[in-house]
């Protein structure tokens, strides 16, 4: 048996290491992983990753990882209502709800919006003033607009059924690529990778809890390897459920991601201003602007920015001399 394997690095030199390399124990991870600081590597049934950061891992390290998940899931998963549902319209609303907004806060507002419209037709053929006087309190209103919207086309288009297919997913008003993934995956059961922030902070926080600035394109390969196809959805509520409680507990991993980005502050700013006048407009008969300015405590330029930003958009109308929600 030879002593040692060469493995390519950067720009295609190479380096030998020892097969009786001491191998590095994540105690997070139910598996070990054989570490070097520059060459991360395997050999038996561990992992390789080379200085790309590509990871294959073993079939043992994949089911070490997905029993510890499991185990993890079946002691202490979430309750939440649009796990209760295999209803893709409902599960399509708690989707887009959950762009950008915390599951605390979705909760009441998903019960409250499902009760209002339980149907495809009841949202369709609803007030926009309605829609958004529900969607209160959720904030990025455009995704009010734009969930309406996608229940017109679902309603008139396909016969009130929401399609299965990502390629018809993606053609919906406010349904990008990971919303219609998400969207496949938990109303139709079908397999697909799918990475959000609470996904992000397990791979981060398992495979590269000594690393900063890692990039989606280093976790996808393990998420790929890692994925339960037989119980697609209940595999990602679990990841899910596990990537929550690891922000809680381990000073959320997912601010090592390259791709995050702390969110500006609400206070004084254009989002703050454009809830306000939302708010304002749904809860008061048509109003104008000297009348916006006294009610809002804003510098008027910028209210009348958002004024123009919102009515760009198609969130509200002027008519005549005042503005309103129809």
């Amino acid at each position: 048996m030879p002593t040692s394997i060469e493995m390519p690095i950067l720009f295609g030199t190479k380096m030998s290491l020892p097969f009786d390399a001491p191998i590095r124990h994540n105690p997070r991870a139910s598996f070990e992983v054989p570490y070097r600081k520059t060459v991360r590597w395997t050999y038996d049934n561990y992992a390789y990753i080379n200085n790309l950061m590509t990871l294959a891992l073993s079939p043992k390290a994949q089911q070490g990882f997905q029993r510890k998940i499991k185990k993890f899931f079946a002691a202490h998963s979430r309750d939440l209502p649009w796990r209760r549902t295999d209803d893709p319209y409902h599960i399509l609303v708690s989707e887009v709800m959950l762009q950008q907004t915390q599951v605390d806060r979705v909760i009441p507002k998903y019960q409250a919006f499902i009760a209002q419209f339980p149907t495809v037709a009841t949202l369709a053929n609803t007030s926009l003033r309605q829609v958004v006087s529900c969607w209160q309190g959720l904030g990025y209103n455009r995704r009010a607009l734009a969930l309406q919207k996608t229940a017109q086309v679902v309603q008139y288009s396909w016969q009130g059924k929401v399609p299965p297919t990502i390629s018809d997913l993606e053609t919906l008003p406010g349904i990008g690529p990971y919303t219609a993934k998400a969207i496949a995956t938990f109303a139709f059961n079908q397999p697909h990778v799918l990475i959000e922030t609470n996904i992000r902070t397990v791979f981060i926080h398992e495979f590269f809890a000594e690393d900063s600035l890692v990039a989606d394109s280093h976790i996808l390969p393990l998420i790929t390897q890692t994925l339960d196809y037989k119980h697609p959805r209940e595999w990602y509520w679990a990841l899910m459920d596990y990537g929550s409680w690891v922000k809680k507990h381990h000073h959320n991993p997912s601010r090592r991601s390259h791709h995050y980005h702390k969110q500006s502050t609400f206070k004084n700013s254009n989002r703050q201003i454009r809830g306000l006048l939302i708010k304002t407009l749904t809860t008061n008969p048509p109003l104008t602007l000297p009348t916006l300015f006294k009610l809002l405590p804003h510098e008027p330029e910028r209210v009348v920015h958002s004024l123009q930003q919102l009515a760009d958009e198609g969130l509200i109308k002027k008519k005549g001399k005042k503005y309103l929600i129809e």
